[in-house]
């Protein structure tokens, strides 16, 4: 009470001060999880660090998937260890970030392998108490050096690195599902905040004030889309209070740096539920002004090649096979590669530079800067590149296509094109069989489209021969053509001179030859 009154006096506003909310713990009887699906690494990541004297938990939004029986994607773990006492008890361990510091444990390698991210215990801190900067993250990166807590002067938290009791750590996450702590060794949850009443009615609906916390970080936004996206499938639904200022603070996300925006658009698309996020964002009113690309896929959903991008990454995640997002935003960008590409053709461009040229425009229109130009782009621009040579069946030239790193990315772009039409579907079945078979198979088939194009050759029209009396009398040497416009000079008719002429002495061509 006393705090309250204080901080009135001094114009603060309780509204920012989410309250820290009582401990409840929940036995395995109340919350039903199941021990089975909780990861071995991170079973082994809370272990270690129990064992060396700290609190751990599974955490965030691997214990709201546990609560509705799903698999979870990912673990975090939340200790009150610092970050390089995390890193001391880890062989493989690396602490990444600024604006929060977090220790990344990996498990495996190349593809196998598998990153624990372990976050340490956040203080709450108000932004009234922060340090302010003028700038942003990119503007201030000197001034920000030596600050754990800082703000800009629209409230986002630029810093936020002073560690704290886990009451603090659960009132300053997002929303109240992902604000509850699992403790595999007991198999306690601790909830602060009602997220399992949540839980189980199937609300999303964030801690403290919503629009105070969206303007902390106003990334809050899309991840609220992609929860909403994801567990509307289970029934989950907003808060009317968490979803109304959605729409009306989109705008603070123009101060986010493009790169984060971009890593976010990604989430959004490669989770396994593009589709429900482009429905979501419909509803919401958030079709426009999240993100330029991601705005033209929104706008581009229902095109049937694009359409069936998205369906084919929805499957390949629920599948728990690997997803590029290059090959999806291939996909989204074809049309404008298509038409820039065709209109070169028109004007008599070689259609391999004018294919090249078509590329460099749509990454200047629509990619800018933010991929920089690094394997995202090289891979775009190789599966755009290979699409034209998939034409060439004879010769050497399928057994070196197939050998490309990237064919199958291509070879999968091609199959979608096949599947709405674009191009012939035979086409795409000849090289499914080539891809897979062996050397003779492989020759039978190059065989095969040698004479099918033989076979059209001849049944295309060619014109007939023409009679001695019907063709045209050759025009004389000494000759000029006849002008078209009367009064014009003759032009003078140029004689061709065939390769191999033998000259006589005076130097006209020996006919003899």
């Amino acid at each position: 009470m006393i705090k309250k009154i204080i901080n009135r006096l001094l114009g603060k506003s309780s509204a920012s001060q989410p309250a820290f909310g009582k401990r409840r713990e929940f036995s395995a009887a109340e919350h039903g999880i199941d021990p089975a699906l909780v990861d071995k690494r991170a079973l082994d990541v809370v272990q270690t660090l129990q064992d060396a004297g700290y609190e751990a938990y599974i955490v965030g939004g691997a214990v709201r998937d546990l609560l509705l029986g799903l698999q979870p994607k990912d673990f975090d773990v939340a200790t009150d260890a610092t970050p390089e006492q995390v890193k001391s008890l880890f062989r493989r361990a690396f602490i990444i970030g600024r604006r929060f510091r977090i220790v990344h444990v990996v498990y495996g390698r190349g593809r196998e392998h598998e990153v624990i991210e372990v976050s340490t215990f956040r203080a709450y801190m108000d932004n009234a108490a922060a340090e302010q900067v003028a700038g942003n993250e990119r503007t201030s990166k000197s001034e920000l050096a030596g600050m754990k807590h800082a703000v800009d002067s629209s409230g986002r938290v630029l810093r936020d690195n002073v560690w704290g009791p886990q009451d603090e750590d659960a009132a300053r996450r997002d929303f109240t599902i992902n604000a509850m702590y699992y403790d595999p060794e007991t198999q306690v949850v601790v909830d602060y905040h009602g997220g399992i009443q949540d839980a189980k009615k199937r609300v999303l609906r964030m801690i403290g004030d919503p629009a105070t916390r969206y303007r902390e970080d106003p990334v809050r936004i899309i991840r609220a889309v992609r929860f909403a996206a994801k567990l509307s499938a289970v029934g989950f639904k907003f808060e009317p209070k968490t979803a109304k200022p959605l729409k009306e603070m989109r705008d603070l996300l123009a101060d986010v740096p493009q790169s984060r925006l971009f890593d976010e658009m990604l989430k959004l698309l490669q989770t396994g539920h593009a589709l429900a996020t482009v429905e979501q964002l419909k509803k919401l009113g958030l079709a426009r002004g999240i993100y330029p690309l991601l705005d033209l896929v929104v706008e581009r959903a229902d095109q049937p090649f694009v359409k069936a991008a998205l369906e084919d990454t929805d499957r390949r995640v629920g599948e728990g096979k690997p997803v590029a997002p290059s090959f999806l935003l291939a996909c989204v960008l074809w049309s404008d590669v298509r038409e820039g590409w065709a209109e070169r053709i028109k004007q008599r461009q070689h259609a391999n530079p004018a294919l090249q040229d078509a590329i460099d425009d749509v990454f200047n229109a629509r990619i800018g800067d933010v991929s920089g130009r690094g394997k995202l782009a090289a891979d775009m621009r190789e599966i755009w590149m290979m699409q034209p040579r998939f034409d060439k069946r004879v010769g050497s030239a399928p057994f070196g296509l197939v050998e490309q790193p990237r064919f199958r990315a291509g070879f999968d772009f091609m199959r979608l094109r096949a599947d709405i039409g674009e191009i012939d579907v035979v086409l795409a079945d000849w090289w499914q069989e080539f891809s897979v078979g062996d050397d003779n198979l492989r020759q039978d088939l190059i065989d095969q489209a040698r004479e099918e194009q033989a076979r059209q050759r001849a049944q295309s029209p060619r014109p007939q021969p023409r009679t001695v009396s019907e063709r045209p009398a050759a025009p004389r040497a000494a000759e000029p053509e006849a002008s078209a416009d009367e009064g014009a000079a003759p032009k003078k008719r140029r004689r061709r001179r065939r390769s191999g002429a033998k000259k006589s002495g005076d130097g006209a061509p020996d006919t003899a030859a």
